[in-house]
Order: C-alpha cells, then sequence, then structure tokens
C-alpha cells in the first residue's frame, strides 16, 4: 500500500478537488444506508409483536445520548401506530425507506462521478508524461531497448494502470468509508460483541494478504513477456520481405508460438490467483457470520446480552453490509498488486536519467542566419563509458570546419561516420575531448539552441503519416504556405507534389509509404531548406537512390548547401568531388584529408575507395 499512496500522491494531488467531492457523497451514502436499515428494528419490535413495552418522550439530559435517541425513535413510531395504525405506519416506513435509498443511490451516484474524471485524468497524465520522457531521452536510451517493449509500456501497461489501480480508486474510496461507518453503528449498538469481530477482522484479513503476496511478481512477468509479443510482432510487419524471401515462415511461427504459450502460461496463474479472492472471501465472511450468529445468539439466549433480538438482527445486518465492501476491497487488493507491476515496467522509462542536460549557465544563442564553424579536438569516444575495455568508435579526432565550408566524410562501414556527425547535435555525450560551434563547447550551448543550428536529411528519408504540407513544415510552426512551396521548388519537388491527388495536402502513409524513395528524400531536403540552418548534416542522402532519382536529388541537395556549413558522409563519391575537404576515416581515426586532386594524388586509402567504385 505504501507504493500505492506513493503513485497516488504523485499523480492523484491535481484532483484533490474531485477526491474531496467523492468523500463527501459516499459519507451521505453511507448515512443514509445506516439509517435505512435501522426502519427494520421498530418494524420487527413493534408491528409484529417481537416488543410490547411502551415508550415515553424523554428530554436530552434524561439518559445516555444512545438511549434518548432509540428511545424518542421508538416513541415516535409507536405514537404513530397508535394514532394511525400499524398498516398506515407500516406504509409511511417503507416510504421513508424508499426516500432514503433514493437519496442513498443517488449520493452513490454522484460519488462515482466525480471520481471518474480523476481515474481517467491520471491515466491521461501518465501517457502524456510517458511521450514527454520519450521524446526528451538520449538515442542511447532505445539502442538497449526493443521499439515494441516500449510501445507495450505505453499502450499495454498504461491500459493495465488504468484497469487494475484507477478502476480500483473509487472502491478505495467507497468502501472503507462504508465499512467505518456501519464498524461504528456495531459499537454503538453493542460494544462487547464488536470487539470480537475486530478480533476475527485481522485473521480473515491475513489469510486473504498470503493468497495475493505473489501477484504482484506474476503480474510483471505477464507485461514483460507481452512486451516480447508486441516487438517480435513488430519485427516481424517490418522484416516481412526478408521473411519470405529465406522461407522462414515456420521459424518464426514457432518463435511466436513459444512466447504466446509462456504468456498463456503467466495469464493463468495470475487470473487464476485473482479469481481465488472471490471465493475465499465469500467463505471466510460467511465463517465470519456464523461465528458472531453463535456467539452472540449465545449470549441472547443466555440472558448475558446488552442487545435484544432485534437490534441484534440489525447487528447482524450491519456486519453483512461490512461482508460485501471487505470482499470487494480483498478483489481490489488483487487488482492493484497487478497494477502495480505493470506501473514498474512504466518506471523504467519514467525514471530513466538524461545525460544530456542543459548546462547551469549557458552560452547565449548563436546567429543561425551565418554559417557556423564546427570544431572537434582530441576527441574520442566510446558507446559503453563504464567499461573501460570497450571499443573506441573514434580516436584521437582533430577537424576544422570552418564556416561555408563543405567538408565530407568517407570510409569504410562502421569506421565511425555516423557516430562522429552525431556528436555535433549531442545525440551522444564526448567523455574525451570536445565539440565546438562557432569556439563554443557544445555542452555549453543550450540543447534546444544547438540543434535549432542545424539541418538533417538522412539515408533513410524519416516522414510522418501526415499530409506533404506538414511534413515539409515539419518543426516550422510558423511557416506560410508560400515558404513550403518555395523550399518545395528548390527541392526539385514541386512539381510531382502537384501531380499527387490533393497536392501539398495529399496524405503520405505510414513513413511516406506512397512516395517513392527519390520523392520522400526530395521531402526531406525540402523540410531542411525551409528550416534554413547554420549547419547541414548529409548521412548518406543519395546512396539508396537509382541515377535518375540521384540526379534529381543531388541537385537539389547542391542548391541547399549553399551558404552553409555542410557535413557530409558519402558512400558514393562522386558526389563529393567538389568538397572543400575530404576525410577519410580508419577504424575510428582520421588517416587522410585533404580535396580530391590531393587525396587523389597521395595514392593512399581514398585512392583505393575511388578506385574500387571506378570513379
Amino acid at each position: 500500500m505504501k507504493e500505492l499512496f506513493g503513485f497516488l500522491k504523485r499523480y492523484a494531488s491535481p484532483y484533490t478537488g474531485n477526491i474531496i467531492l467523492s468523500v463527501v457523497f459516499n459519507l451521505l451514502t453511507a448515512f443514509f444506508t445506516l439509517f435505512s436499515f435501522a426502519f427494520i428494528i421498530p418494524i420487527l419490535q413493534m408491528l409484529f409483536g417481537i416488543s410490547t413495552a411502551e415508550y415515553n418522550f424523554m428530554e436530552w439530559g434524561d439518559a445516555s445520548f444512545k438511549d434518548v435517541v432509540i428511545n424518542n425513535f421508538y416513541y415516535y413510531v409507536s405514537t404513530m401506530i397508535t394514532d394511525y395504525g400499524a398498516s398506515a405506519t407500516l406504509a409511511l416506513l417503507g416510504l421513508i425507506l424508499v426516500v432514503m435509498t433514493l437519496l442513498k443511490v443517488l449520493t452513490a451516484y454522484f460519488s462515482e462521478y466525480f471520481t471518474i474524471p480523476m481515474q481517467n485524468g491520471v491515466v491521461r497524465d501518465i501517457r502524456r508524461e510517458m511521450y514527454d520522457k520519450i521524446l526528451t531521452l538520449p538515442v542511447g536510451f532505445f539502442t538497449n531497448e526493443r521499439k515494441g517493449d516500449i510501445m507495450a509500456r505505453l499502450s499495454g501497461d498504461v491500459q493495465e494502470v488504468q484497469n487494475s489501480v484507477m478502476a480500483s480508486l473509487f472502491s478505495l474510496v467507497k468502501f472503507p468509508i462504508m465499512i467505518i461507518a456501519c464498524l461504528g453503528m456495531m459499537i454503538f449498538i453493542s460494544w462487547k460483541l464488536t470487539i470480537f469481530v475486530f478480533i476475527m477482522l485481522p485473521i480473515v484479513g491475513g489469510v486473504m494478504g498470503a493468497v495475493g503476496k505473489k501477484l504482484k511478481a506474476k503480474s510483471l512477468a505477464a507485461q514483460q513477456k507481452w512486451g516480447d509479443i508486441l516487438s517480435n510482432a513488430e519485427e516481424t510487419i517490418g522484416g516481412l520481405r526478408v521473411i519470405k524471401a529465406f522461407n522462414a515462415e515456420k521459424y518464426m511461427e514457432r518463435h511466436f508460438d513459444e512466447q504466446t504459450e509462456d504468456f498463456y502460461k503467466i495469464n493463468n496463474a495470475v487470473n487464476r490467483r485473482t479469481a481465488l479472492a472471490h471465493p475465499m472471501s465469500e467463505f471466510l465472511g460467511t465463517m465470519a457470520v456464523a461465528i458472531i450468529l453463535w456467539f452472540g445468539g449465545s449470549l441472547i439466549l443466555s440472558g448475558n446480552s446488552d442487545i435484544d433480538a432485534a437490534s441484534f438482527i440489525y447487528y447482524m445486518v450491519m456486519f453483512y453490509s461490512i461482508i460485501n465492501p471487505a470482499k470487494e476491497l480483498s478483489k481490489v487488493s488483487y487488482t492493484i498488486r497487478k497494477g502495480m507491476g505493470a506501473k514498474e515496467r512504466i518506471d523504467m522509462i519514467l525514471d530513466a536519467q538524461n545525460p544530456i542536460q542543459d548546462p547551469e549557465h549557458p552560452q547565449p544563442s548563436q546567429d543561425r542566419t551565418k554559417p557556423a564553424s564546427v570544431n572537434f579536438r582530441d576527441l574520442s569516444f566510446r558507446y559503453n563509458t563504464d567499461d573501460p575495455d570497450s571499443r573506441e568508435i573514434l580516436k584521437d579526432i582533430n577537424l576544422e570546419v570552418k564556416p561555408g565550408q563543405t567538408v565530407a566524410i568517407v570510409g569504410e562501414s562502421g569506421s565511425g561516420k555516423s557516430t562522429l556527425v552525431d556528436l555535433i547535435p549531442r545525440l551522444w555525450d564526448v567523455e574525451s575531448g570536445a565539440v565546438e560551434v562557432n569556439g563554443i563547447n557544445v555542452k555549453d550551448l543550450r540543447v534546444h539552441d544547438l540543434r535549432d543550428l542545424m539541418g538533417n536529411v538522412n539515408q533513410e528519408a524519416i516522414l510522418f503519416n501526415d499530409t506533404i504540407y506538414n511534413n515539409i513544415a515539419f518543426g516550422c510552426e510558423n511557416a506560410t504556405p508560400a515558404q513550403v512551396e518555395e523550399a518545395a521548388r528548390i527541392a526539385n519537388a514541386h512539381d510531382f507534389i502537384m501531380e499527387t491527388e490533393n497536392g501539398y495536402d495529399t496524405m503520405i502513409g505510414d513513413r511516406g509509404c506512397r512516395l517513392s524513395g527519390g520523392q520522400r528524400q526530395r521531402l526531406s531536403i525540402a523540410r531542411a531548406i525551409l528550416r534554413d540552418p547554420s549547419i547541414l548534416i548529409l548521412d548518406e542522402a543519395t546512396s539508396a537512390l537509382d541515377t535518375e532519382s540521384e540526379r534529381l536529388v543531388q541537385d537539389a541537395l547542391e542548391k541547399l548547401m549553399k551558404g552553409r556549413t555542410t557535413i557530409v558522409i558519402a558512400h558514393r563519391l562522386s558526389t563529393i568531388v567538389n568538397a572543400d575537404k575530404i576525410c577519410v576515416l580508419h577504424r575510428g581515426e582520421i588517416v587522410e584529408s585533404g580535396t580530391h586532386a590531393e587525396l587523389i594524388a597521395k595514392g593512399g586509402h581514398y585512392k583505393r575507395l575511388v578506385d574500387m567504385q571506378h570513379l
């Protein structure tokens, strides 16, 4: 419960008003419940001849508060029987019972009415917090996590919290109030008998707690297995071409069957343990009722009880009114344990630390209308900084890119080219050496200000399932239609855009699937042109295109590169012949640098790469 209260303190505090109103209406519900049942006693005692005692009106102070209230209640009922007859009195008592029941159900409705916005609001807030956290976490976090598992936490685990924890909040407010109210009335009727009840309740609660103890761990295992299943499904859909090409359907089927079988077994264990809550609470509650009937009835029969038979029946009604809330609370405790398992998986994202933070005293933002310089000074980098023996990806990199220069980075796959440019916008942080923009260490600039200077065009054009217009204007909220169209024209994209069904308002599908590779890349270039960056990073922007598409994209890139500091990663060396400087990376080190002609004349690594491509 300590974990639950911490969760509620964290997320439910904005809904304090809803909680207070729910508590107020639950108190009213308990009040009307108690006093609607109270009419059973006079009906039994007086209308059916159980009691023939005569009652006289008592002033306050003539006896104890309890005795005055009970006596005067019976006095008014007996007066009504004398004046109007037993049948009319029974009808009036029935009418009062109906009215009080109506008030009870109305207050019960409003108690839940004010709880619902809190239940749904907390789930909404968790989803928002998770999504915001996913956006702020560094790239390195996602290299160690599977996309499907993260999706499972964002969808399935949050849904489990909603179904388990938030759906139980109403019960956590309502039932304790009802139990306390009924216990209070039981003490009012017979405190001696209630002491005996207090001795039994902890025993019943202890048995229920022991049964549900392992439910949280089982639920956590089920959620983790569900994440594995979603990851597998996501990889299968993304890799269907390869699976079919290699006739690997049966292998994938077996792998998926094993995962779903494990999930089936874990879910059986969780649901069976949860299903045990109701029958066990039913049995223990009935056993408690039987014991109290025996104990209280024995006292009444022996003449040693402080209550009569009718009051004892009302006492048993009150006790039985505790049984159902207690059973529901036992089910709630099981359900909450399941939800807490899902919450642990959610917290793995929410509590993840982001090492890439803004500095305490940031440097002022740079002028993004002018080309910026980029310097790598004595830079070394490894992904696993906690292991000094892990492989260094980059070693002793020293490179100066002057404002307005175009510098190309070439080398074989795995030499560290993409890692090097990822260090500029702080997708990763360096531990040794420094990356500088305009002579300022990138760690001394706000992350937003730093990335605001840059535009990226990658080998894979990352587009969103939205209109062409919104994809070009992505990240530029104040862009006008004229600016978007101008960017598209410069990127050689306007003509094919106008040929689409709805022009700039055409939906392009998931990741731009309704467009060709060259069209997607030109939209990506148009997006970078509209951003008008000081530093342009081109990561193999033409390597996956056919000759015709490459010509159009290369023409668009040359327009984009004018007047900007540009860093180009290229496999097709024909695209960087005119670069101001070409740096050759080999096993994480810069082994050569110079112009195309200079490097050809050296006859080293670059010359070998050129010969391999028959430039």
